[in-house]
């Protein structure tokens, strides 16, 4: 394997102790989506996502993708999937819902009740925060794709549109990048457009995306759907290819490059959830390991 790093693996380790043992140049992309900003506690030490502020939180992240910066080939890229908190979602001050002590997201106190600069049921805009941090520690931002649920879940509000889309931003390590266009190409209904963009009955993939999410039995409560990250796998890694993920999760990312020809390197810190990523993926050989 390309620099002697093994791949199809799941590490159980934290995310930035692992880059920072990976070689450099060493994979074509990454597809991942961080925990995001104080909306879940999943009782683990060192998680991401449980910052004291949205500003420590993006440092963090800067970090962290600033490392995978380095382990990606000069021609790599980064689709990110990130979605926003409001400020005050989720706090009840001191109470407790006397029917789930820890919340239905694992938390009595959200994070997000008291966020410098924002004032209560303001939307804090941690995307477009983390998207030009990482702008600004070196990375091309080259597009941001809204991902459209079909089928987005109902919110008990009255005084705000329910949300139906997140963001998946593509960044780029340098200014010319590994991209198969024509593989998420899109069937074109102009005739003339047939004829003229080079496509042959095609046009280029557009950056709206509507996918539905998939529902997922395991204890995991956050997997995207696998054709989300199926399209970014096919557009930025070549087959025989290696794509990670730091944010492994329930192992969508390692599913989706698996069923498209393609290795990958899965890094997850907590272990219950290793198991279930190696569960969904689906084979025996797949391994859960703790060192490189």
């Amino acid at each position: 394997m390309e620099n002697n790093i093994r791949t199809n693996i799941i590490i159980n380790k934290d995310c930035f102790e692992t880059l920072k043992e990976l070689p450099d140049e060493s994979v074509n992309c990454c597809v991942t989506s961080p925990p995001y900003y104080g909306l879940r506690d999943y009782g683990i030490d060192n998680q991401i996502g449980r910052e004291e502020t949205p500003k420590k939180y993006i440092e963090r992240l800067v970090e962290i993708f600033a490392e995978l910066r380095r382990v990606l080939k000069n021609d790599g890229t980064l689709w990110l999937n990130i979605g926003d908190s409001y400020c005050g979602t989720g706090n009840k001050g001191n109470c407790t819902d006397p029917k789930n002590p820890m919340g239905r997201n694992g938390q009595r106190i959200s994070l997000t009740h008291n966020v410098e600069g924002c004032k209560h049921k303001d939307l804090i805009g941690i995307p477009w925060r983390l998207a030009f941090a990482l702008r600004s520690d070196g990375w091309y931002l080259r597009s941001n794709i809204i991902w459209h649920k079909g089928n987005a879940m109902p919110e008990n509000v009255k005084d705000r549109p329910t949300r139906s889309y997140e963001h998946v931003f593509l960044f780029a390590k340098s200014k010319k990048y590994y991209y198969d266009a024509l593989s998420i190409a899109e069937p074109a209904a102009d005739k003339k457009r047939k004829r003229k963009n080079g496509f042959s009955g095609l046009r280029n993939c557009r950056d709206i995306w509507t996918i539905n999410t998939v529902p997922y039995k395991g204890e995991h409560y956050a997997a995207f759907p696998p054709l989300l990250a199926q399209k970014c796998i096919l557009a930025s890694c070549p087959e025989g290819g290696i794509v990670i993920d730091p944010f492994f999760g329930s192992g969508t990312t390692g599913l989706a490059a698996a069923e498209n020809r393609r290795d990958y390197i899965g890094i997850e810190i907590k272990p219950e959830i290793c198991q279930l990523a190696k569960e969904r993926i689906g084979g025996n050989d797949i391994e859960i390991v703790q060192d490189i």
